[in-house]
């Protein structure tokens, strides 16, 4: 309570300090119709005829969640950079099989000198058996080699085929963009189609009920008073 109320409730002026209180109220309601009026205006009007019985026979509003041509473009945009990372992760993985194939070529021709010393020696010398053991071992060995390189190899095909399907990416790509241009050339084509020579809000509001109309949305008495009210102001 401020001081000039306990001035008037000291001098026993009730009326001045109820005159007092809704100065005080009408000082505040400014603010509160500038808090609440963004509130409205980020809620979308729904449509006529539109209720919650009914909500799934109409299209979600215009947001930018659900924005047709925005959603192709945000989905061109995404699949482009995946499919940029995709490729770069294929590079990586193709060179590094490329730098395996040639460390296992080297191991074999390896492998494959010493078969032919072992081999030389096991002849010179049957009675010596750690010549044949080794001899065994490398030739096992060998034929690992051999696997290894066989499996490298035909993973690298398939990283290649990989590369090339993943090409088809671009082609949808290009395909969603021609849908989206194609979209928007029509809807410039309907907004100019639907221009007119009167601005909207200069136009009269549409009738709610016409003669002939089958269904029931008349004016109701609140409409007509309330109509009838403004006429009297």
């Amino acid at each position: 309570m401020t001081q000039e109320e306990l001035d008037a409730l000291m001098g026993g002026d009730v009326d001045e300090l109820d005159t007092l209180e809704d100065e005080v109220v009408e000082e505040f309601e400014p603010e509160v119709n500038e808090i609440e009026e963004p509130i409205k205006k980020d809620k979308p009007e729904a449509p006529y005829g539109y209720s919650e019985k009914n909500a799934h026979h109409w299209p979600e509003p215009a947001t930018n969640e659900n924005k047709m041509v925005h959603q192709l473009d945000d989905v061109t945009k995404e699949s482009e950079e995946k499919a940029s990372e995709i490729f770069d992760i294929i590079e990586v993985i193709s060179s590094d099989l490329m730098d395996k194939e040639e460390n296992i070529t080297n191991v074999i021709e390896v492998l494959n000198s010493n078969l032919e010393l072992f081999k030389t020696l096991s002849e010179k010398f049957p009675d010596v058996e750690a010549f044949k053991i080794q001899l065994e071992k490398n030739n096992e060995a060998l034929n690992d080699a051999n696997l290894t390189l066989e499996m490298i190899q035909t993973s690298g095909d398939s990283i290649m085929n990989v590369m090339d399907i993943m090409q088809y990416q671009d082609i949808h790509r290009q395909k969603i963009e021609r849908v989206i241009n194609v979209m928007r050339a029509l809807s410039k084509y309907m907004n100019t189609l639907f221009e007119g020579r009167i601005d909207d809000d200069k136009r009269v509001a549409s009738a709610q009920h016409i003669a002939g109309d089958t269904h029931n949305d008349v004016a109701s008495n609140d409409d007509i008073e309330a109509l009838l009210a403004q006429f009297g102001q």
